[in-house]
């Protein structure tokens, strides 16, 4: 099938935590015969922060961030059978939603990817007119980038007609074990932006335990944190590039993952960094939420944590040796269950699924 998708960035992770998913899924599903488009937006630097060149196994349009360069890439929607919009473009994010709807052939699927729903949901809760929550009964499915089960049923309670998480996973050609590199030695690391449903819970996770483990190194990697007060043990990279995602998560003793306020709270929602650590066989320290034992197994494959003191007593109590057996857990688990080939599968299965009832409909 001819698939438009309409997202963020493919090309650059700068501000966008869903560069590495959109590669894993979409490289699976044009190896398996799609023939994909994908549109972004010249905006807010990600072109001159690429991380990427333009795949082979995707056509890169990149757009100029205007009105005459949306509709010049809404234009091409009618050519596709599968049209897909993804949440948090950043830009042109209502017009995007209404203009799928708009321009989309008949027989199409008309897809809302959300890769943030529980920000989207809240959002929807607090507006009757929100454009998303409008443009649901034109659309054919929602997929989310996670949730669960609370996520689910929430967007058909707005009337989505079919909701399905497609969670993050592991892309073994991208994120695998590699020789650790001295510029990310340290005890603890952590990677992720800095965003206002976020900070609290890493000043929590991650500089309350450095300040408790003075003697310890902790290195820290992302935007934003430049004029963040950060302990004399914590050292700031600033942007870490996705192909050095790999020494930064093998070399230190253990990685922490930080999940945001609104995900952790809904639950069942795998940031990409679990399976990218766990993919380069790290040992991986996640703040507890629901639904964690359905992707790795805690005190095996993962080490939770309740609260920042969690934290620093495995961090004192961790030894290479332990640190090593549960990476090397983790990295068969995610091989096994959470790769994108799986995913893939799954998203092939269903847009076939999907374009065989729809083309029934049609017809009729």
């Amino acid at each position: 099938m001819k698939i438009a998708f309409y997202g963020s960035s493919l090309l650059s992770s700068w501000w966008n935590g869903a560069a590495t998913y959109y590669r894993g899924l979409l490289r699976n599903l044009a190896a398996r015969g799609h023939d994909i488009s994908f549109y972004e937006p010249d905006a807010y630097e990600r072109q001159q922060h690429r991380d990427m060149d333009p795949p082979e196994w995707a056509r890169s349009v990149v757009y100029p961030a205007t009105a005459d360069g949306l509709r010049s890439v809404l234009a091409e929607a009618g050519k596709a059978d599968v049209v897909v919009k993804a949440s948090g473009v950043g830009i042109f994010d209502d017009e995007l939603i209404a203009g799928i709807v708009e321009h989309a052939a008949p027989h199409a699927l008309k897809i809302f990817w959300d890769v943030d729903a529980a920000a989207t949901l809240e959002e929807m809760r607090a507006e009757a007119d929100h454009p998303v929550r409008r443009a649901l009964s034109s659309l054919d499915l929602v997929l989310t980038y996670g949730g669960g089960p609370p996520v689910v049923q929430t967007y058909e309670g707005f009337g989505a007609r079919a909701c399905m998480p497609v969670y993050n996973a592991l892309d073994p050609t991208t994120h695998h074990p590699v020789e650790p590199d001295p510029r990310f030695t340290a005890d603890l690391s952590f990677l992720g932006n800095r965003l206002p449903d976020r900070e609290a819970r890493v000043e929590q996770f991650f500089l309350e335990p450095a300040a408790r483990l003075s003697e310890r190194k902790f290195l820290m990697g992302g935007n934003g944190w430049e004029s963040k007060q950060l302990p004399p043990n914590v050292r700031h990279l600033g942007h870490v590039f996705t192909h050095e995602h790999n020494a930064f998560n093998c070399t230190p003793l253990a990685v922490l993952n930080v999940a945001r306020d609104s995900m952790a709270d809904i639950g069942f929602s795998p940031a990409t960094r679990v399976f990218e650590a766990a993919g380069a066989a790290a040992c991986l320290i996640t703040d507890a939420w629901e639904g964690i034992e359905l992707f790795l197994k805690p005190d095996e494959e993962v080490l939770l944590a309740r609260d920042g003191q969690d934290v620093a007593e495995h961090v004192r109590e961790l030894t290479p040796e332990r640190a090593r057996a549960i990476g090397q857990a983790a990295l068969r688990r995610v091989l096994n269950e959470h790769a994108y080939a799986h995913r893939g599968a799954e998203v092939d299965a269903l847009l076939k699924r999907e374009m065989a009832s729809r083309l029934n409909e049609v017809a009729a």
